[in-house]
């Protein structure tokens, strides 16, 4: 039996480890494959894959898949071969997909059927298209189906080799392509299946994209290290989560926090508790959502801090505090900087209940002044400069760090507000009124003020059955002790539906566009702290302001 005790120094190593394996390895919707099995596919692949690679090319293939078996297969022959995937986004269209593909030096492009659709009309010069799902495509590797790990490399994979090429989710600027190695890889996945103390008998769920890095750096490769199965759902389903988890005797999956929030939107029944589920590992879950699913599913979310990019980590221990996500990872010397000063934040100043009390002070960008394993991005020196500046690696995310030292996320740099002259972190304010019992998801974001800076705008889903109250919003708010008088919401949007991305993200960039004006209801805070209905004629001059201002980078969106 496998353990987790020794490391491998390439994923390839991995992936070969599994030849001789004939337990289930790979469950999916059509069937179970043995761990052996996927070692034969992944060589088959990696065959095909030396052959078609043109000689003197960039040794990447870019993959459009949905969660098919076909993904993970790639992912070990890229390994094998020496070569490396680029994920490609299928929620990404026309020139800006083209530009994904053809930025990360694609020669070969993976997909099937059902994405055929986006490839229409695009010029992809000197790209070759494999669709899986397709005779010519069981015909092309039929004359590898013998190969064995090990048989046919491009190179001899090592550690320092390129695996992936995983677009960083950003929500400005064209995505940002970051290198992760082998080796770095390879490690990221052991460490992960110590932590977690994953054996052979897990079997790790995949319902995150595998296009993305949660899935793959955070999912599928612990479970590779510590030889667990994995399952594959196509793509995420709320309503089928728990079903999944069941069918394939789940113990294990990740997650992001609207993810989270959309299970705890499907009816409750009284066979929530009746599963093998024991830990869910991802991020931007927050604390009140964390709890509810503790208590719907007797299941711990571990809340964790390691971008694609790898250049900063945080650990969480026994000892952390709700709400904080650990301290700094061994070798890391982490910082909470002002951005616009370069020095380090005082201490968070949390009353008892670890509510924060000086977030203008304390909150600033993480900053990681040690050693990095950041390797960089594909082609954007401009972006790994800005990354790097001043010799640190800057980790885009706002933090603040308490007496003892545990760091609390606070959002991204993008989201921080400016209102009044105070600066403010929109993850913060998410946090408080998360509480509010009528909330079933919350997203802050900033809109322009009609003279200067920013105002607090929130968009809030409500639990079955709920409606807005404006009185009952307000009187909340005025009961939270931790909302600064600069953070109730000037603006509230109640929707049906918060808009996400193809990574199950919040879509903050299509809220900030839409900002009041949309077809959903939105309510205006007066000064004396109440809720208003912004109705058309309010709105009409409440335009005209910005106008008589000239605040049009609200008006030309």
């Amino acid at each position: 039996m496998r353990t987790t005790t020794t490391g491998p120094e390439t994923v390839a190593e991995l992936i070969a480890r599994q030849w001789g394996d004939h337990r289930p390895g790979l469950r999916h919707a059509s069937g179970v494959l043995s761990h052996h099995r996927t070692a034969q596919e992944a060589a088959a692949r990696a065959a095909l894959l030396v052959d078609l690679m043109p000689a003197g090319a960039e040794p990447h293939l870019g993959v459009l898949l949905d969660n098919t078996p076909e993904f993970p297969f790639w992912l070990g022959a890229a390994a094998l071969a020496g070569a490396a995937v680029a994920g490609i986004n299928p929620t990404r269209r026309g020139p800006e997909l083209a530009r994904d593909i053809l930025h990360t030096d694609c020669r070969i492009l993976v997909t099937e059927r059902a994405h055929l659709p986006l490839l229409r009309g695009l010029d992809l010069p000197g790209v070759r298209i494999l669709i899986t799902d397709t005779e010519e495509y069981e015909a092309l590797l039929a004359p590898y189906a013998a190969a064995k790990p090990g048989d046919a490399a491009l190179r001899p994979p090592g550690p320092g080799d390129r695996l992936l090429l995983y677009f960083t989710s950003g929500s400005t600027g064209a995505p940002k392509a970051a290198v992760c190695s082998q080796g770095r890889l390879a490690a990221a996945g052991s460490a992960l299946a110590r932590r977690f103390q994953v054996t052979p008998d897990d079997v790790h769920y995949i319902c995150m994209p595998l296009f993305h890095g949660n899935a793959v750096i955070a999912d599928w490769l612990p479970a590779l290290a510590g030889g667990a199965a994995v399952a594959l759902r196509r793509r995420f389903s709320a309503s089928a989560f728990l079903d999944d988890v069941r069918a394939y005797g789940a113990t294990y999956f990740t997650y992001v926090g609207r993810a989270v929030q959309y299970i705890l939107a499907t009816p409750p029944t009284p066979n929530d508790r009746t599963h093998s589920l024991r830990l869910g590992f991802g991020t931007e879950a927050g604390a009140v959502d964390a709890e509810r699913f503790a208590e719907r599913f007797g299941v711990r979310l571990v809340e964790g801090y390691g971008a694609t990019e790898g250049g900063a980590s945080v650990q969480s221990t026994p000892d952390t505090p709700p709400g904080a996500l650990g301290r700094a990872a061994d070798g890391d010397d982490l910082a909470v900087i002002d951005p616009g000063t370069g020095l380090e934040c005082p201490p968070a100043v949390l009353d008892p209940a670890g509510r924060l009390l000086n977030g203008s002070a304390a909150i600033g960008e993480l900053v990681n002044r040690g050693r990095s394993l950041f390797e960089g991005y594909w082609r954007n020196p401009d972006a790994q400069a800005e990354r790097t500046r001043e010799g640190w690696y800057w980790t885009g995310d706002l933090f603040f760090r308490d007496a003892a030292g545990f760091l609390y996320f606070a959002g991204r740099t993008d989201d921080r507000l400016r209102v009044d002259s105070e600066n403010l972190a929109a993850a913060v304010i998410e946090n408080i009124l998360a509480r509010w019992p009528a909330a079933a998801a919350v997203a802050v974001y900033a809109v322009p003020d009609e003279v200067a800076g920013d105002q607090v705008m929130a968009a809030i889903t409500l639990r079955d059955g709920a409606d807005f109250d404006p009185s009952a919003f307000a009187a909340f708010l005025a009961a939270q002790p931790d909302l600064g008088t600069k953070m109730a919401p000037r603006y509230v949007r109640v929707l049906p539906a918060m808009p996400v991305t193809a990574t199950n993200k919040v879509h903050r960039v299509a809220l900030r566009r839409a900002a009041f004006r949309c077809p959903d209801p939105v309510w205006t805070r007066t000064p004396s702290g109440a809720y208003e209905l912004l109705d058309a004629e309010s709105l009409s001059a409440l335009l005209a302001t910005y106008e008589t201002h000239g605040r049009t980078d609200l008006l030309d969106r």
